[in-house]
């Protein structure tokens, strides 16, 4: 239906009378070699130039997946993504930006207001209502109109609408597709499913990212035989892997028998599931279960998803060393391949969104479009929510193993939509690899859609894709570790013992839930500390992250494998988070931990006594404190009795937790791990009234999170912004916050100096001027290491846009029309203390403070 004349409509003249010529209608800008702003590429020749990046990259993606997710032509509606350009509030505002045009001073843009375009979600929505007009099916259109993130809101509007331009423009819209047609010699695809749409958005952003880069500015040269190298430099050339290595080969010892299991039957795609004990060799056992699949051509690439929103630099490290071993020395991007996130976000030009300054500059995004990448489970979930480029995402994973570690079952009661997105990955020609030391037979049996009837543990469950039922095997895993535990409801007794077992000589480790209390934990043990010879140290989430990668190297390297005369210098207390129960390789001689769920707890205990070669000191015991409240108590007054641990964890598993593990004085890893599990999450019929009101608090909860995993790209939906999608229990709203000692605008040298926490400069040369994309995207990374990540509530409060135009080029500043989170700046003092920009309190609520020795610190006003 159209929408009755508005006041958008007055600014345009009702005597349009012609439309700009297709040659005219700008795309891009540029910036000259004598610093002036001046027009770029036209419209047809960036969408061309778009079309042809999506056919090469379809060229470079294998046959099965072509077949299954990318119709043919589907280069064509990359190529039609911006046709929305041809209009005149684009127009007059591509033409504001040139330097030296008067506004309004062409013929055609006479009195076109460029601002009315927000009210159609900008070009985008133009190209979406042009695309519905050609008739050519509901996807295409949603495809094109969503392709910098969200589906914009025509309310009513259609293509020949006066403030699109009228019939005139619309007609030159229509003479712009009939032109990429016939130079394409495409029709346009039929899509026959959500995932194929999803697919063919994801390839359609992602080549208009690639040829919105700088191989393509200038439009005096000629554009094809460029597109070949911009693709290479964008990260999309196959890997070339040396075939043959064993096991031994790769990692340097025979596989044990639980890995030996997975890599027997883990040959083919499909999806695995292999349960087993904490510290066993899961993560090797599943790279080269990843290896052997790559290998054979029926995988492209792996992405190994963590559980925790902290990625470790240590499982980096690790499968850097695996990557040096299966890829060839004359491998394509084979050192930014083996660096760091950060490495690859300097050395890979992706162009647009992808580049300095864009939304998706960041080692965890970009990561997923990368061949080979460690990063965090949610940003493989939001491939399967209704959120900003979740689409995008969908491409990245599409065709790679995916390792999913150390899922839990507790994810089922916190709506992760961990099922969902095993699903999606399947269609995705994926192979799925779930490893876990706390699965119950019920969350088995959702991931995979189909009944299991084994109860053995460990536990390999296979369901190749072409199979009709799960194959389960099961083997022995040598040895067992008797754990004693002690529980008790305050830490008093708890700090006294860390203390004591750390003059010993001791490795301590002690596990709270949240960043506020493991802070308060540290500063008491640190000072009574303080001259026995103990050290003290703290990892968690809210570190700088040039500082959280130096402190963990620091103790993963005491606590961790092979490091004997380290342990021996002296005893050590390290205090942190859930950071210190996943990814980190490192071995406690005596653990303290808050309560939390029994998987989690499970977790924790794995790294007391890992590794049987380790020598401890004499008088050493396999021991678990667990600080816990009474169960009655607890079940009476649940949010006062755990504290900030109900904040993070449910009440009611927790409380089911409480139950289970209530009298138990010995645990016997691994024999007691299933019991525990399905025991924590069984289904009971005869709960008390308070447990259930604490169950039905966690459906709802569940169900709203649920309501987010939409599957596909979705028409009637709201798309939205990643800082809002909740993948998890816990989550809250997060923003980037960046923190500086300084920072001077420099009007001589045209651009900032800002200085960092350690006392160094940079130099930020303005937006207008870069001194090469390579310059720009190295000064954007390391930016970025002077970043971390808070709840919203906790951050700096925003600075007026203007004020942050000096990042412009460097940081996604977020987009307030679509709700986007902000990027927070602040100025750390002499004292740590968190000012904004102009010099008052950063935070009207709390007081907010940095250290390198603490981290964030954030204490109620």
């Amino acid at each position: 239906m159209r929408t009755p004349k508005s006041k958008s409509n007055d600014h345009i003249s009702s005597e349009l009378t012609e439309a700009m010529p297709l040659k005219e209608c700008l795309a891009k800008t540029r910036v000259s070699e004598n610093e002036k702003c001046e027009g770029g590429r036209d419209v047809l020749d960036h969408c061309s130039i778009v079309g042809e990046v999506a056919r090469e990259l379809l060229l470079r993606t294998p046959s099965f997946l072509r077949s299954a997710l990318f119709p043919e032509g589907s280069e064509l509606v990359a190529a039609i993504h911006d046709i929305g350009k041809v209009s005149p509030t684009f127009q007059e505002k591509i033409y504001r930006g040139t330097d030296d045009y008067v506004p309004n001073s062409l013929a055609s843009l006479s009195h076109i207001n460029p601002a009315l375009e927000k009210n159609w979600g900008y070009h985008a929505g133009v190209s979406m209502a042009t695309a519905h007009a050609l008739k050519i099916g509901w996807q295409i259109p949603q495809i094109i109109g969503q392709h910098h993130g969200y589906s914009p809101e025509l309310n009513g509007l259609v293509a020949e609408d006066k403030v699109f331009g009228g019939t005139l423009w619309q007609e030159r819209r229509v003479e712009l597709v009939q032109n990429i047609k016939m130079a394409t010699g495409l029709e346009f695809p039929v899509i026959k499913n959500p995932l194929q749409a999803k697919a063919v958005a994801g390839l359609t952003t992602v080549a208009d990212w690639i040829g919105s880069g700088p191989d393509f500015d200038n439009p005096d040269v000629a554009w094809q035989p460029l597109i070949k190298g911009a693709v290479d430099a964008a990260g999309f050339v196959t890997p070339t892997i040396v075939k043959g290595l064993g096991f031994n080969n790769i990692f340097g010892f025979k596989p044990r028998g639980i890995q030996e299991l997975l890599i027997e039957n883990a040959k083919m795609p499909g999806t695995y599931i292999l349960e087993a004990p904490m510290g066993i060799g899961k993560t090797e056992a599943a790279l080269y279960a990843a290896y052997s699949i790559i290998a054979a051509g029926q995988a492209t690439g792996f992405y190994f998803a963590l559980p925790t929103q902290l990625t470790s630099n240590k499982i980096h490290d690790r499968v850097n060393d695996f990557l040096k071993k299966i890829l060839t020395s004359e491998c394509p991007h084979r050192r930014a391949l083996l660096l760091h996130g950060n490495a690859w976000l300097k050395e890979i030009e992706m162009g647009e969104d992808g580049g300095a300054g864009g939304s998706w500059f960041s080692v965890g995004k970009r990561g997923i479009l990368a061949p080979f990448a460690v990063g965090t489970i949610d940003q493989a979930l939001m491939a399967v929510m209704n959120v900003k480029h979740g689409f995008v995402r969908a491409f990245g994973l599409a065709g790679k193993v995916v390792i999913l570690d150390e899922v839990h079952s507790y994810d089922a009661y916190t709506g992760t939509i961990l099922d969902q997105l095993v699903e999606t990955l399947r269609a995705l020609q994926c192979t799925v690899i779930i490893l876990s030391a706390t699965l119950t037979k019920e969350r088995r049996e959702k991931l995979l859609t189909q009944a299991v009837s084994n109860d053995s543990y460990p536990l390999l469950t296979v369901k190749r894709s072409d199979d009709d039922s799960p194959i389960e095997t099961t083997t022995t895993v040598p040895g067992k570790i008797v754990v004693s535990i002690q529980s008790f409801s305050t830490p008093d007794t708890a700090l006294e013992e860390a203390l004591t077992r750390a003059e010993g000589g001791q490795q301590v480790l002690w596990i709270e839930n949240t960043v506020a209390e493991a802070q308060r934990t540290f500063s008491i043990l640190a000072a009574r500390a303080d001259g026995l010879g103990i050290e003290c140290g703290l990892l968690h989430s809210r570190f700088l992250k040039t500082d959280r990668e130096g402190h963990e190297e620091y103790w993963v390297t005491r606590y961790g494998k092979g490091n004997s005369e380290l342990r021996r210098q002296n005893g050590r207390i390290l205090v942190g988070t859930q950071v210190l129960e996943q990814s980190l390789d490192i071995d406690a001689d005596f653990l303290v931990t808050k309560i939390c769920p029994t998987d989690m707890l499970l977790q924790r205990i794995g790294r007391l006594w890992r590794n049987s070669e380790t020598v401890r000191p004499s008088g050493s015991l396999c021991e678990v404190w667990i600080l816990k409240p009474e169960y009655v108590n607890a079940l009476e007054h649940p949010e006062k009795e755990f504290g900030l641990t109900a904040k993070v964890y449910s009440p009611y598993v927790l409380l089911r937790t409480l139950e289970v593990w209530s009298g138990i004085t010995e645990l016997v890893i691994p024999d007691q791990i299933r019991d525990l599990i399905e025991a924590t999450y069984q289904e009971k019929d005869d709960e008390n009234p308070l447990l259930l009101k604490q169950k039905e608090i966690l459906r709802r909860k569940r169900e709203v999170l649920e309501r987010l995993a939409l599957g596909g790209i979705s028409a009637g939906s709201r798309t939205l912004p990643e800082s809002k999608a909740s993948t998890r229990y816990s989550e809250q709203e997060s923003v980037e916050v960046l923190l500086l000692q300084s920072v001077r605008i420099d009007r001589e040298r045209g651009g900032t100096t800002v200085r960092l926490l350690d006392g160094s400069d940079i130099f930020l040369p303005l937006q207008s001027r870069p001194k090469g994309r390579m310059a720009q995207r190295l000064l954007a990374a390391a930016l970025a290491q002077q970043t971390l990540h808070v709840a919203d509530y906790l951050a700096p409060e925003a600075s007026p846009m203007k004020s942050l135009e000096w990042l412009k080029g460097y940081f996604y500043l977020g987009d307030s029309s679509y709700d986007e989170s902000l990027l927070r700046v602040a100025i750390v003092g002499q004292d740590g203390e968190l000012k904004s920009l102009n010099g008052q309190d950063a935070s009207t609520s709390y007081r907010l403070s940095y250290s390198p020795r603490l981290g964030y610190c954030s204490k109620k006003k």
